[in-house]
């Protein structure tokens, strides 16, 4: 804590009025992130076309997950308590991923009437299936397939 203090160019007695422990500490900065993340869906709509941002948004999703692997322990018994509500967070991860989608489906660049929740899941699953190797060229190339599965498939409606 007195590290962070230092970084933050904050004494630590101000440190500890606003995070009074280590988890509120890690609370809030995987909120602040989660904010970052899913407010960026719009961002990168914005400026790539509607299956690039999706990609690009996939790897910052994939970014966050592994900054947030050490801290799993914190962050387990944070979601434990409910102090972190996982169904919250999953809502706001597929909100931003259906944002995308639907804006691909438009252009009809991706898939009409996938849900989003589903690529959500498949996404996760990328994810915990990767925990233990950390290899982020298969994550990337996992990535793609997601990407691929959620393109049009030529000759359907």
């Amino acid at each position: 804590m007195e590290a962070i203090a230092r970084e933050a160019g904050v004494g630590i007695g101000t440190l500890y009025r606003h995070f009074p422990t280590r988890e509120a500490l890690v609370e809030a900065v995987y909120a602040a992130e989660l904010d970052d993340v899913t407010a960026s869906a719009p961002a990168l709509l914005e400026q790539l076309p509607p299956e690039a941002a999706l990609r690009a948004w996939m790897d910052r999703y994939a970014a966050f997950v592994e900054t947030k692997r050490g801290m799993a322990d914190v962050l387990r018994a944070s979601m434990a308590s409910g102090r972190i509500a996982t169904p919250a967070t999953r809502r706001r991860i597929t909100a931003a991923i259906g944002a995308i989608l639907d804006a691909g489906a438009r252009a009809g660049t991706l898939r009409a009437g996938v849900d989003p929740e589903d690529v959500t899941l498949m996404l996760l699953g990328v994810f915990l299936s990767t925990s233990a190797v950390q290899d982020a060229e298969r994550v990337g190339r996992m990535l793609d397939l997601i990407l691929d599965a959620v393109r049009p498939v030529p000759g359907t409606p």
